[in-house]
């Protein structure tokens, strides 16, 4: 649709809606009644009556109803199906118009966002999830559980890990009659409503909300880091404070993911290391801990630690030349590297995904 059109068809549909608070009036009681005249409208309204032949003209220059001219003349209604019908497809196509045209706003790196409005939350938790590549941190609560459940099922079948927390757990669907395999990779309930609403794709695009804003509560707020280094404060606190203290388990899946994978959680890569035993080889990319900048180390596993809490996780990597190097997650100060993303072969370091 060429530019003027464009701009005739907004014109078109504001125009059509563009009714003013007599003309709401005026077309509101026609409907309820089917048919009035001018001075019927008037008593049922608070329209003046020198006012409400323009009104009512207005409405049928509108196509809303239909003016017989008798005496007096009769103001008759138009089924709104069949008054409505040529604007619906009409703002259809203009939609369709409109979207093509539409540019998404480019997003900042380093964005932080404070929001409180239970709509753009839930939006921003939809697009977290379908953000996420090879790992997923979820913190929902039964009903969003169930509204995200398509989508969760649609990541867990592209091969993204999906670590679920369901909260609060008296309520979290029973096991024996949801398959949490279907949309997680390990699930568990934890207790209580003050369990934030949690989502953390990859480790950095990640949203964190209270329950009550959630309900709508205007005093509440949820918290944005869009694709922000930021983003591991809410993987970190998912991490050690939520996912170590969830303690009912309602679903854990035993097979094996295959071989190169992806980390960007050092906890969820040691702990899948121990559960498969064997020779593993790495290749992080973090930064390194006492000078900064960017490193990349590629080697052979020799060492793991893991604390059964869950909260402290590392490796030691055997590079080519014979160096050790330690790593740890996010914020490490004990370890050589600090690790953004984790590479894990059975035969060979792997080659880093851009």
């Amino acid at each position: 649709m060429a530019s003027d059109e464009l701009r005739s068809s907004v014109e078109r549909v504001g125009d059509r809606f563009n009714l003013g608070e007599y003309e709401i009036d005026a077309y509101l009681t026609v409907l309820e009644h089917g048919q009035l005249t001018a001075s019927e409208i008037a008593d049922r309204t608070d329209i003046p009556q020198p006012r409400v032949y323009d009104t009512v003209r207005s409405l049928s220059d509108r196509g809303l109803v239909e003016l017989r001219e008798s005496r007096p003349m009769k103001i008759v209604a138009i089924d709104p199906a069949e008054a409505f019908e040529n604007v619906q497809s009409s703002l259809e196509a203009l939609i369709d118009d409109l979207e093509s045209r539409y540019t998404a706003p480019a997003r900042d790196t380093e964005a932080v966002s404070l929001v409180k409005s239970r709509s753009t939350i839930l939006r921003y938790l939809e697009e977290v999830i379908d953000d996420a590549e090879y790992e997923l941190a979820l913190s929902l609560t039964p009903d969003l559980l169930t509204r995200f459940e398509d989508k969760l099922r649609t990541v867990t079948d592209a091969g993204v890990s999906v670590d679920l927390i369901v909260t609060p757990a008296a309520e979290a669907p029973d096991p024996e009659r949801f398959d949490y395999l279907e949309v997680a990779t390990t699930a568990r309930a934890r207790r209580g409503i003050t369990t934030p609403v949690i989502a953390v794709a990859d480790g950095n695009y990640s949203i964190y909300a209270t329950q009550d804003a959630l309900r709508d509560d205007q005093d509440r707020y949820g918290v944005i880091f869009n694709r922000s280094a930021l983003g591991f404060l809410v993987s970190g606190f998912f991490g050690t404070v939520l996912w170590t203290t969830a303690e009912r388990t309602l679903g854990e899946n035993g097979e094996s993911r295959p071989y190169p994978r992806r980390y960007a959680s050092i906890r969820r890569c040691v702990k899948d290391l121990i559960d498969a035993g064997g020779e593993f080889y790495a290749t992080i990319d973090g930064r390194d801990v006492e000078v900064g900048g960017q490193r990349i180390v590629r080697g052979r596993v020799v060492d793991v630690s893991f604390e059964m809490t869950e909260e402290v996780a590392g490796l030691t990597i055997e590079t080519a030349d014979g160096e050790e190097v330690t790593v740890g997650g996010r914020v490490a100060a004990l370890e050589d590297i600090e690790a953004h993303q984790i590479l894990i072969g059975e035969h060979e370091p792997p080659a880093i995904e851009r």
